[in-house]
């Protein structure tokens, strides 16, 4: 599972020219919470562990509170008919999204004033023209940092890159800017963007609002908090190895990994220069309902990225319908086989089961098979180069690599490396496994499976190791929708197994990190749907339905 890693890029002297750098960034973050937006002293819990999610509605007046409450889907229709405004809108958001970072850590910039001035001119065409400039008018969205923003600082949480201000967009931001969203805030992310973890040397660790001793996930760790804390209508995330899907199930929210190439990852910054063709990065959103995913992919794909970007597949988003109970078939995966799920996501998965076969849904279990082989397969397309430009990126500023990044870089084959001929065995062993989870599913003659995200519910910061839950759908690009059920972890009921043997140190390493339930208390339980390749559509569809069926 983890090949040879040396580290050998860190470097006192250069990084300490770096860290007024770092200072003048974490700065200007601060100087981004507006006055009118600090949260008082005693509203912000100095003991960790809390659930923080309630405290923004101590700040928002009535009609705010009902504006970050109701669905995106259902404020397009406000907005279009003229019965809310741009700014009514921006100001809920601003006030809520603010109050998630001071909580949270959850942002690396702030633009508030940006924001406004955004949704006036969206408010100003509007009263002109009786028309809004797309489906996504007067949305507030949130944004991942590592998408090139024209005219800011884009780093991928890479030191050396603090000062790289990008002269282009990310299509896929510069498409949802045309559908008419409002951008103010970007959100946080991991060093390397490859931990399921959030922790970097920037701005530090982002905090998980439902439990802030525990982690957010990552990459997208920034997502999933301010998402959860409804501080954004939804937000771009990305994912190679679990980076929607994590943050989304560990912050109680939806995210969606949709199959390859069908969003642009045209003008995005990493610290090193990505990883190539044989396991694919998506962008896709976080948001709080399957219809609010399908309007921000409908939104995007009605803007033809493809024109613009070649290397994506001209796929509209299609219209389909949600499915009935009665019409789904679904394979539960109670184990991979590699890192049986603890007691929390057991007991999620039970409850599905048990109200989807209620439902009248045909529920049949999923017997597993190579997982192992697929996440050693995975985590060595991942260090193809041996790990080269991941630390050049570390190396140019000698900055300290945290423990998760070191965990990343010894993936699979480490920082030895592949030969060509190598990765191309492994794409061969790839399509065979792609091959034969589709033939499996049609003997089993289920549309969709069922399974964890991770082995738990959120951990404790820079802990994860083993990503296979997720990290099994990226290599063979089926994909997928995380999901709340509702339930969250409780120490009653939710004690840890003392009597399991694990089968590998490497799952009684996964499996010890949930020693005590009481640290736990209160997370979600979030369980993840995939589908057939291609078939994004419909798993979010029948995501909807499923989460209905499930969520108490």
């Amino acid at each position: 599972m983890f090949g040879p890693y040396t580290n050998n890029t860190e470097n006192k002297e250069l990084y300490a020219t770096f860290i007024p750098k770092i200072e003048a960034y974490r700065a200007k973050l601060q100087a981004g919470i507006l006055e009118e937006y600090k949260l008082s002293d005693n509203l912000i819990p100095q003991e960790t562990g809390t659930d923080v999610t309630g405290i923004p509605e101590k700040v928002l007046t009535e009609e705010e509170l009902t504006i970050v409450n109701t669905p995106g889907y259902e404020l397009v229709k406000q907005l279009a008919s003229g019965k809310l405004t741009a700014v009514q809108v921006f100001k809920a958001y601003a006030k809520t999204a603010t109050a998630a970072h001071q909580l949270t850590n959850c942002a690396m910039e702030l633009f508030l004033d940006e924001g406004l001035k955004r949704a006036e001119e969206l408010d100003a065409y509007y009263k002109k023209t009786g028309q809004t400039v797309g489906p996504l008018h007067g949305l507030p969205v949130s944004l991942k940092e590592h998408y090139n923003y024209k005219g800011k600082v884009t780093h991928g949480a890479c030191v050396s890159k603090i000062e790289n201000v990008t002269d282009n967009w990310c299509l896929t931001v510069e498409v949802l800017l045309e559908a008419g969203a409002v951008f103010y805030i970007r959100t946080t992310e991991p060093q390397t963007l490859m931990h399921l973890c959030s922790n970097n040397n920037i701005t530090g660790l982002c905090k998980n609002p439902t439990n802030t001793a525990l982690t957010t996930g990552g990459s997208s760790s920034g997502e999933g908090a301010l998402v959860a804390m409804r501080g954004s209508v939804f937000g771009l995330g990305s994912d190679i190895g679990g980076s929607i899907r994590c943050p989304a199930a560990f912050c109680g929210v939806f995210g969606l990994r949709p199959t390859q190439k069908r969003l642009s990852m045209k003008n995005v910054t990493f610290c090193g220069t990505g990883v190539g063709e044989a396991v694919v990065c998506v962008l896709g959103p976080l948001a709080r309902s399957a219809q609010d995913i399908d309007l921000f992919m409908k939104a995007s794909l009605d803007g033809k990225p493809w024109q613009r970007d070649a290397t994506i597949l001209p796929l509209p988003w299609r219209d389909v319908p949600v499915p009935a109970a009665k019409d789904l078939k679904v394979a539960i995966m109670y184990d991979d086989g590699v890192v049986k799920p603890t007691p929390p996501i057991i007991r999620g998965l039970k409850h599905a089961a048990q109200k989807l076969k209620a439902a009248g849904v045909k529920v049949v279990e999923w017997d597993s098979f190579g997982v192992l082989e697929l996440a050693e397969i995975c985590g060595s397309f991942y260090n193809a180069d041996g790990g080269r430009a991941q630390k050049a990126g570390l190396a140019a500023s000698g900055e300290p690599t945290c423990e998760l990044s070191k965990i990343a870089l010894s993936f699979g084959c480490g920082e030895k490396g592949l030969s060509a001929a190598e990765e191309h065995i492994g794409q061969g062993i790839r399509d065979k496994y792609r091959i034969e989870y589709q033939d499996k599913m049609v003997e089993l003659g289920v549309d969709f499976i069922l399974s964890p995200t991770y082995v738990s519910v959120a951990t404790k910061p820079e802990k994860i190791h083993y990503w296979g839950y997720t990290s099994l759908w990226n290599v063979l690009d089926f994909p997928n929708v995380v999901f709340p059920t509702g339930l969250k972890c409780d120490p009653a009921l939710d004690a840890p197994d003392r009597s399991y043997k694990p089968r590998s140190e490497l799952e009684a390493y996964e499996y010890s990190l949930y020693d005590n339930a009481e640290d736990f208390k209160g997370a979600p339980i979030s369980l993840q749907l995939t589908g057939r390749r291609w078939l994004d559509e419909e798993v979010v569809k029948a995501a909807q339905t499923v989460h209905e069926i499930v969520a108490v």
